[in-house]
């Protein structure tokens, strides 16, 4: 053991009591409590250290956390709007399929009731395709000569008259529309009896508007007047609607009025169709001809 003289003793008491003095001031600090609380100041020095460096480490940590959870988030957003846009476009399709069904159910019903109307016996079909060489003017229905279906049959919608049958297979048949310009229907404006204006009804290069010729000029003839068939072309049945008068060119003694008809079924957005079982009357064969002129 090392011996220290007095001198030297002397020298480290100062230091000794000055460190005698901060261990009983660290300890008194330890020990010293807030008077509201009770809690050691120690402690609260300590707190409000480990908050002064923990609070921007919080912070980095929070917007690190946040940024991710974010990318999340939207990652989570967008696979949501497509299944809702998905849903809403299958939900679209459902309620086009629910309108079709219910406007086709609306023609089958039309169609019905120009059964049990019509005197002739209605053969319902549908429009399967155009005839692309005359397009707006012809169409192909899903019914053939296995359906009884025969040329020059007639075609009608609850509407009016459509055309007539100008070919027949087995399974299909094909339509000439009544706005086809080598058509002809034998007509009269108002009701047959009470109309002395006969005249035929024939296409024209328009679509959707039909020609009436040969009607006297000297006939009063109005704008809004319905066009029916006479049944005078062997073709069609008297008392089929073709259509509603648009347009009146006057005429004279001598020369015809210039009509034009606007057709009374929706030629261009039909997608089913009737066709009369109607055969026209046998014409009569005439028991004598008139000789032959004199030869020379």
């Amino acid at each position: 053991m090392v011996e220290r003289s007095q001198k030297e003793v002397w020298r480290l008491t100062p230091w000794l009591v000055v460190a005698l003095l901060l261990v009983n001031f660290v300890m008194m600090a330890f020990d010293a409590r807030e008077i509201s609380s009770g809690q050691r100041v120690v402690r609260s020095w300590t707190q409000t250290i480990a908050d002064f460096v923990q609070s921007p480490v919080t912070t980095v940590t929070s917007s690190v956390s946040n940024y991710f959870t974010s990318i999340s988030n939207l990652r989570s957003a967008q696979d949501e709007n497509g299944e809702l846009k998905q849903q809403v476009q299958e939900l679209q399709v459902e309620l086009k399929q629910k309108e079709d069904l219910a406007a086709e159910n609306t023609r089958l019903r039309s169609l019905l009731q120009l059964k049990d109307q019509s005197k002739y016996k209605v053969l319902t079909a549908r429009i399967i395709g155009r005839d692309p060489s005359v397009w707006f003017d012809s169409s192909i229905i899903n019914r053939g000569s296995l359906d009884g279906v025969k040329l020059n049959m007639p075609v009608v919608t609850d509407g009016g008259l459509v055309g007539r049958v100008t070919a027949v297979s087995p399974l299909t048949s094909q339509v000439d529309l009544i706005t086809r310009d080598k058509s002809g229907v034998g007509a009269v404006i108002g009701q047959i009896g009470d109309s002395n204006a006969l005249g035929v009804v024939s296409g024209t290069s328009k679509k959707d508007l039909l020609e009436m010729k040969y009607v006297p000029g000297n006939i009063d003839i109005q704008v809004g007047q319905a066009v029916f068939t006479t049944g005078q072309d062997g073709i069609f049945p008297p008392g089929l609607k073709v259509g509603e008068i648009v347009s009146v060119g006057p005429g004279s003694a001598t020369t015809p009025h210039l009509i034009l008809i606007r057709p009374a079924a929706r030629l261009e957005s039909m997608q089913e169709v009737g066709v009369l079982l109607y055969e026209p009357p046998q014409r009569t064969e005439f028991e004598q001809k008139l000789p032959n002129a004199v030869k020379k």
